[in-house]
């Protein structure tokens, strides 16, 4: 007796599963540190780049009192933030106790050492004290790349304020061994009194990509919310990678062997993409579950293929599938899935009124991306 629908969605979704929790191993954590004195606006900086709410933010007392590690839902983001550096208290006490934790995590995974420092300063403040140049130099010899980074500084007609202009000139006289031997001024959110717009968040993130390590490039994609552009460029290469090797699979010629490699190499995709764009499981899962129904309609499928291997649902068809084919569909598949969830992530498909997600839509969605790219079987450049 062929399985139920019931029975084929719920070996779907374990299987999707599996394969989701494997791509958030592959893509570990991007570990940022966070230094600053107290009350700078590390907070409002860190959420505006990787959403709220990653950081407590808050009015009056400071948020970030001591030293503690924050970790997103996924465990894309690891954040590192001390107590802020109190001049002519602990000066001596905080550096040690900074390059006694670093020292510790330089002997773990790259997923679990920290990969760059960003040291705050409000750019209005007028002073940047000694005591701060040599904690930036300690962190510099303990090997963490350090951007410094002015925050709340305002700007007009393309200026920025002249007090924030005269203390940059001040770091960058001091010669310190930080990235772009500059500080980088920012304004992380609008002021609704003044109208000061947001502004250098994505200078910040852009050089934070460029001196961390390749291995990790995944994993600050998948966390920071701005760069849109990171996040497609991220999932086309994994798409183009699995393209190369369904091709390389679909060559085997073994009857069924294709098939049994493609499921995986296909919904470990779809899971890395679900990943970048911080889709949770449920919500990856549902969509995942009305898309590949609909691809199984549309061709030689992978969902079509690994039905066929369950128990009960018959006797595979042919044998070998055609490497063309497998690369040609992978691709379209690949790409009709960023499309879903790129409108996910950005809220844009539709619900009905009790706020359910709308399955038929979410099918037709994919079908047309589908359709509209598995005629022109070629791997595509990243974009």
């Amino acid at each position: 007796m062929p399985p139920t629908l019931g029975q084929v969605t719920q070996w779907f979704t374990d299987a999707f599963r599996t394969e989701f929790e494997k791509q958030a191993a592959q893509i570990g954590r991007f570990n940022l540190a966070v230094f600053g004195k107290t009350g700078v606006g590390k907070s409002t900086l860190i959420n505006a780049i990787f959403g709220e709410p990653v950081a407590a933010t808050g009015i009056g007392d400071p948020v970030t009192l001591d030293t503690h590690l924050y970790l997103d839902t996924r465990g894309t983001l690891g954040l590192v933030d001390t107590r802020g550096i109190e001049i002519g208290r602990d000066d001596a006490e905080l550096i040690k106790e900074v390059s006694k934790y670093v020292k510790q995590m330089r002997g773990k995974p790259v997923s679990e050492q920290i990969h760059v420092a960003w040291y705050c300063v409000r750019g209005m403040d007028r002073r940047f004290e000694e005591v701060e140049g040599t904690f930036i130099r300690t962190l510099h010899d303990l090997g963490i790349p350090v951007l410094v980074v002015f925050t709340q500084v305002p700007m007009h007609d393309g200026q920025y304020h002249p007090d924030a202009v005269e203390l940059a000139r001040l770091v960058e006289a001091k010669n310190l061994p930080i990235v772009g031997g500059r500080p980088f001024m920012t304004y992380a959110m609008r002021d609704q009194f003044t109208g000061q717009p947001p502004y250098g968040l994505m200078d910040v993130l852009q050089a934070t990509f460029h001196v961390v390590p390749d291995a990790v490039h995944a994993a600050l994609a998948a966390a920071q919310t701005i760069d849109l552009q990171a996040k497609h460029q991220a999932a086309q290469r994994h798409i183009n990678a699995t393209v190369a090797a369904a091709a390389g699979a679909a060559a085997v010629p073994i009857p069924f062997s294709s098939a049994a490699l493609l499921v995986p190499m296909q919904l470990g995709m779809m899971g890395r993409i679900a990943h970048l764009y911080q889709l949770p499981f449920d919500r990856a899962a549902l969509l995942a579950v009305a898309s590949t129904s609909v691809a199984t309609t549309l061709g030689r499928t992978a969902a079509a293929n690994l039905l066929k291997f369950i128990p009960g649902a018959g006797s595979i068809a042919g044998g070998v599938i055609n490497a063309s084919v497998a690369s040609g569909f992978t691709l379209a598949m690949g790409q009709s899935w960023l499309t879903v969830c790129q409108r996910a992530a950005a809220g844009k498909l539709p619900t009905s009124v009790d706020g359910v997600l709308d399955s038929a839509a979410v099918k037709k969605l994919f079908e047309d991306e589908f359709r509209k790219r598995m005629p022109t079987i070629r791997r595509q450049d990243e974009k």
